[in-house]
């Protein structure tokens, strides 16, 4: 049984539709990549499964039950997580108060989280003290990536990972999300635009277009970025 299965989705911002048809399953443990250029409904996508916009039609199934109707806080304590577009970390919060933010309360201890977090990201231990707005904008992508696995989310969904972020980083980014992939049962759902980054991490790629999410890339047409855009469209 798939763990998240998205099912004849649409979802509007206001009266302004933006999801047309989106239709995909993940599996447990897998990595499913969703590629498409900007304003194609990849950020949307997330945001719905997560609960920030309002689905119109269709649903979302975690775990063999919808989460139609579930806030957002339900549907991260269901296992959910996020990291946003942007990172949105805490930037007058130092890096260890944005880890503790992230830390599920009451759950456990949250010294072992935290070091379990700096030995998957070792460039964070020496900012332990520094505020989150004073970090470089692929460092903020560390910290909001070890944010949202202090929850330890069963599915964690990623919008945009390598934007704005120098190379160095972007290989830290992928070595740590290969490890985790390997050595956890975390499944995760990416979306990018970056061909290599998408295609060197997940096991499937699905194309979006203008709202539209109903096709997987042939894994041969991968290999080729002309292929892939004239799979998606963009190319005649």
């Amino acid at each position: 049984m798939s763990l998240l299965e998205v099912k004849g989705l649409k979802a509007s911002y206001g009266v302004v539709p933006a999801l047309h048809q989106v239709d995909f399953n993940v599996n447990a443990g897998e990595v499913v990549g969703i590629l498409g250029h900007n304003g194609m409904g990849k950020t949307t996508t997330l945001r719905s499964i997560m609960g920030f916009v309002k689905v119109t039609d269709g649903d979302i199934v975690f775990e063999g039950q919808s989460l139609k109707g579930l806030s957002v806080n339900a549907r991260a304590r269901r296992g959910l997580g996020l990291v946003p577009q942007g990172r949105m970390i805490f930037p007058t919060l130092t890096v260890r108060e944005n880890l503790e933010s992230g830390i599920a309360t009451g759950k456990q201890p949250m010294e072992p989280i935290i070091d379990e977090m700096l030995s998957l990201f070792p460039r964070l231990e020496r900012l332990l003290d520094r505020a989150g707005g004073a970090l470089s904008g692929g460092e903020q992508q560390l910290l909001a990536l070890a944010r949202c696995l202090c929850r330890k989310p069963k599915l964690m969904l990623l919008d945009e990972p390598t934007e704005g972020i120098q190379p160095s980083i972007i290989d830290e980014i992928s070595d740590t999300l290969k490890q985790l992939a390997k050595t956890t049962d975390i499944t995760i759902v990416l979306v990018e635009q970056n061909l290599d980054f998408i295609t060197g991490l997940s096991d499937r790629v699905y194309a979006i277009s203008n709202g539209v999410l109903d096709r997987q890339i042939p894994e041969e047409q991968l290999k080729d970025s002309r292929a892939v855009s004239e799979f998606m469209g963009f190319v005649t």
